[in-house]
């Protein structure tokens, strides 16, 4: 079952700034620990990266392919991200977008869209998975209100 999330921060920033810095794939995943060896194999259309997390007794590992379906700059990115872990199951999709919107001297950022983890995993934790999902977004909220203000 798939699980939808909507986080919206005011920034500091012009939405142009935060466009640029959104694209140091480097920042980004430092803001959330469990996402790492993220690489660009094409400018804003696909990436890889690897999610790693325990979830009760199980440590998942999914290797993660990432597609950018739309972008334009320097107020919109939608991606998703569909990754396995064979060695526990389970399987992990997102469908994301994040708008950006000028609002007076800095910008409005808006994190939206769905995800599924489904397997084992789900199976045997889905409320800790939704507790995950929801600190992972704080994460990355906390993250953009540093970086941006």
């Amino acid at each position: 079952m798939a699980v939808t999330f909507d986080r919206t921060i005011d920034v500091k920033s012009t939405p142009a700034d935060v466009w640029d810095r959104l694209l140091e794939l480097d920042c980004i995943a430092g803001w959330v620990e469990i996402i790492a060896d993220v690489e660009e194999t094409t400018h804003l259309a696909t990436y890889t990266a690897v999610l790693t997390d325990s979830v009760g007794p199980f440590r998942m590992s999914a290797d993660l392919d990432i597609d950018v379906t739309e972008h334009a700059h320097p107020v919109l990115i939608k991606f998703t991200a569909d990754g396995e872990d064979r060695h526990v199951g389970s399987r992990i999709w997102v469908d994301a977008t994040l708008d950006l919107k000028a609002d007076g001297s800095g910008s409005e950022l808006r994190f939206h869209g769905e995800y599924e983890v489904t397997g084992r995993v789900a199976t045997l934790g889905a409320s800790m998975i939704r507790s995950k999902a929801s600190a992972l977004l704080d994460k990355f909220e906390a993250g953009a209100r540093r970086e941006f203000g």
